[in-house]
């Protein structure tokens, strides 16, 4: 497979709400530091490789753009070097979705995740940072709470003052998408899921039966989450790509993408050469008897 000759638009698509996407997408998290992500003392990245990369995605057809208010390091905001790259967002068709909820201080330190009452100040935060007049989804980021109908009401207020075209959640369980659903449409939700972390099925199937999108985080990165693809690859994955000669990060996203028409991927990288390999897994293609080698791995994690 040529890599550089490949578009996000070889993945297929999707429609979120009203907003068609490509299924291979591009997350945000990894962008603003080099090594783990979401830490205090993260190494800023270099800025003029970050928008790079940036302009790349768009170049390669990637249209869905996940990123978040609290993914910075020192000197360095996903949601600003978006806007130094793609704005004034001439792409009609690019939609950047962002989270809402948690928050961290200006040193990096997590603090208390948001009040219904601090959500506008959430939204319009982004707003600002990324240069828009209303955003395209905001996801409900929770944290832990067993009941986030407050949460979901006051975005639903916002997204009716026009602050917010559509509405997703991010670390969700089925009673959260039941509350949220109750209240508005959900276009999406984000939970962690690959192939060494089946435990997000009963959310990817519910999504399915209902139409919503499902866009797995860590689904490269697997148990290494916020820190990376860090831990020893597992043989199956290893033999997968040998046979297509592609990279192991290939493999885990042609796998997710071959789970279900309604999944997302968006997988996050600093690096130009990663980005173009990542891109290239939508033109993938895993055979049946290789699906299920791969399955084989969550079977033993579950």
């Amino acid at each position: 497979m040529t890599s550089c000759t490949v578009s996000a638009a070889a993945s297929g698509t999707w429609v979120l709400g009203d907003l068609t996407v490509n299924r291979i997408g591009f997350g945000t998290m990894r962008l603003p530091q080099t090594g783990p992500a979401l830490v205090p003392d993260a190494t800023p990245r270099d800025r003029e490789q970050a928008i790079a990369v940036l302009r790349r995605a768009v170049e390669l057809g990637v249209n869905h753009i996940d990123t978040a208010a609290f993914y910075f390091s020192r000197l360095r905001s996903a949601n600003e070097l978006i806007n130094s790259a793609l704005a004034p967002y001439a792409d009609d068709d690019l939609v950047i979705a962002t989270k809402v909820g948690p928050a961290r201080d200006a040193s990096g330190e997590w603090a208390r995740s948001a009040r219904p009452d601090q959500l506008r100040g959430q939204v319009e935060e982004n707003l600002r940072q990324l240069g828009r007049d209303h955003l395209d989804v905001v996801n409900l980021r929770i944290m832990g709470q067993n009941s986030i109908s407050e949460h979901f009401g006051a975005l639903t207020e916002l997204r009716n003052a026009g602050l917010i075209r559509h509405l997703g959640l991010s670390n969700a369980r089925l009673e959260h998408l039941n509350q949220a659903q109750a209240i508005a449409p959900v276009v999406c939700v984000q939970n962690r899921y690959g192939i060494d972390s089946p435990d997000g099925g009963v959310m990817f199937r519910a999504c399915a039966a209902r139409g919503i999108a499902f866009v797995p985080f860590f689904s490269i990165a697997g148990q290494g989450r916020e820190a990376g693809a860090v831990r020893a690859e597992h043989d199956e994955v290893r033999a997968v790509a040998r046979a297509h000669e592609v990279s192991s990060a290939q493999v885990r996203l042609a796998w997710i993408l071959q789970r279900g028409g309604h999944v997302l991927a968006i997988p996050g990288t600093g690096n130009p050469d990663h980005l173009v390999d990542n891109v290239a897994a939508g033109a993938l293609r895993l055979a049946d008897e290789e699906l299920q080698l791969l399955n084989s791995i969550g079977h033993r994690a579950s």
